[in-house]
C-alpha cells in the first residue's frame, strides 16, 4: 500500500500514483522483507533484495547493473574512514539506485512517457533508465546546470527543457507541464526512495552485519539520507542488524534549510533563502520530504553540519590524493566529517562511512573552471 505522509490515507500500489489527494508525499508500507540466507545465491546489486522493493512482476525490472559499490578504506583527516564510491553506479551517481526501482514501477503500471525535474544528476539517471526501458521522458533542468549533465541527459534520448531562474523554478514548470503526463518526480516518487534503502542493506553486508556508528551524506532532497534510515529499520525489525547507525546530513552553508530546522527543533522544514554554491546538488531551499528527513535524523541520533564551498572544493584535491574524483556535492559529505570531527562529535575510533554521491567527470567543467582560477595541490 501507498500512504500519505500528511493524512495517512492508503492508496493500492497497483494504481500509477505519485501524490495523496490531500498533497502529501507518499510512502510505500510493505512488510515484504528478503531472507539473509538467499542472498549469498544472488548476485550483487540492488535487486539482489527484490523482495523489499515493491515490484510485483521480476519482468518489469529495469536494470543497467546498478548498486554493488566498493567500500573504500582509507586515512581521512588521520582516521580510519570508509568511503563508499556510490558514484560508480552506471550514470556516474548514486541517484541510479532509486531511478532502476521507480523505472520498474512505472513499466509495471505501463506509463509510456514521464516528466521529471532536477538539478542534474537525477535527471539524467532517470533518462537513462527511461531510456532502457522504452519510456519517453521530459527532464526539466535549471539553465545553470552543468553543461556535462546537460549533454549526458540529451545523449539519453531525452526531451531536455532548460528553466532560467532557480531550481524551484524548475520544479514548478515541470509540475505545470505534468497535468497530463505521468509526474515521475525523484523528490516525491516512494519508489525512488525506497531504491535508496539498498544502500543500507549493501552497507549492512559490508561490515559483515555490524553497521559503522556513523554515516554521513550530502542532503539536499534528502531521499539518500531517508532511504538509509528506512533500509536500516528494516534491518533492525529483521534482527539482520543489532543497532541503528547515526547518520549525519551535510548542507551547504548556502542552503541549509534542514540545518536550521534541526537547530532549532522543529518538526518540518521551511523554505530558506539560498545562494549561489559549489555544491548545486545539495541546492534545495525546501526538501518535499522535510518533516521524514528530519525524523530520520533524530530517530538515528544524528547530527547535521554545514559546509563552506572553500571547503567543498579542499576536500575534493584532498580526496583526489587517495584517487577518488567525485564532484562537489559529493565532497560536501567528507568535509563535513572534517568540521565533526574538529567540533569532538565523531572521534577518531568511530567506524565512520561516508556516502560519495556524483562522480566527478559530471562537472569536470566547473572543476577545471575552479582550479583555473585559484591553483591547485595545496591538499
Amino acid at each position: 500500500m501507498l500512504v500519505c505522509s500528511t493524512c495517512a490515507r492508503a492508496f493500492s500500489a497497483t494504481e500509477p500514483r505519485w501524490q495523496c489527494n490531500c498533497g502529501g508525499y507518499l510512502l510505500l508500507n510493505s512488510p515484504a522483507m528478503f531472507r539473509r540466507e538467499d542472498l549469498a545465491q544472488r548476485p550483487g546489486g540492488v535487486w539482489r533484495y527484490c523482495e523489499a522493493l515493491g515490484i510485483q512482476d521480476p519482468a518489469n525490472i529495469i536494470s543497467l547493473g546498478e548498486g554493488a559499490t566498493p567500500l573504500l578504506d582509507v586515512p581521512f583527516d588521520g582516521c580510519f574512514t570508509s568511503l563508499k564510491l556510490d558514484y560508480l553506479c552506471p550514470t556516474g551517481s548514486y541517484k541510479d539506485r532509486g531511478s532502476s526501482v521507480m523505472l520498474s514501477k512505472l513499466k509495471e503500471w505501463r506509463i509510456t512517457e514521464i516528466i521529471e525535474d532536477s538539478s542534474g544528476n537525477a535527471g539524467a539517471s532517470i533518462a537513462a533508465y527511461a531510456a532502457f526501458a522504452g519510456i519517453r521522458a521530459n527532464i526539466y533542468i535549471p539553465e545553470s546546470t552543468s553543461p556535462g549533465k546537460a549533454a549526458q541527459i540529451q545523449l539519453y534520448g531525452a526531451n531536455l527543457i532548460k528553466i532560467p531562474g532557480t531550481r524551484e523554478n524548475t520544479a514548478q514548470a515541470a509540475r505545470q507541464a505534468a497535468s497530463d503526463i505521468f509526474y515521475a518526480s525523484h523528490n516525491w516518487s516512494p519508489y525512488f526512495l525506497v531504491g535508496m534503502k539498498t544502500a543500507a542493506y549493501e552497507l549492512a553486508e559490508q561490515y559483515f552485519w555490524e553497521p559503522p556508528d556513523w554515516i554521513l551524506t550530502p542532503a539536499g532532497g534528502g531521499s539518500l539520507l531517508v532511504g538509509l534510515h528506512f533500509g536500516f529499520t528494516d534491518l533492525l525489525n529483521a534482527g539482520f542488524i543489532q543497532k541503528m547507525p547515526r547518520l549525519a546530513a551535510v548542507q551547504s552553508a548556502s542552503c541549509d534549510p534542514i540545518y536550521r530546522a534541526w537547530k532549532t527543533g522543529s518538526m518540518d522544514v521551511s523554505e530558506t533563502e539560498k545562494k549561489p554554491t559549489a555544491a548545486e546538488g545539495i541546492s534545495v531551499a525546501k526538501p518535499v520530504r522535510g518533516a521524514t528527513i528530519l525524523k530520520a535524523i533524530r530517530e538515528s541520533r544524528g547530527v547535521v553540519v554545514t559546509v563552506n564551498d572553500d571547503a567543498v572544493w579542499n576536500t575534493v584535491e584532498k580526496l583526489g590524493k587517495h584517487g577518488v574524483y567525485v564532484e562537489p556535492t559529493a565532497a560536501a559529505a567528507p568535509a563535513g566529517l572534517t568540521r565533526l570531527r574538529e567540533a569532538g562529535v565523531i572521534e577518531c575510533g568511530d567506524r565512520v562511512a561516508i556516502m560519495l554521491t556524483g562522480s566527478g567527470l559530471k562537472a569536470t567543467d566547473k572543476v577545471v573552471e575552479h582550479f583555473a582560477a585559484n591553483g591547485a595541490g595545496r591538499a
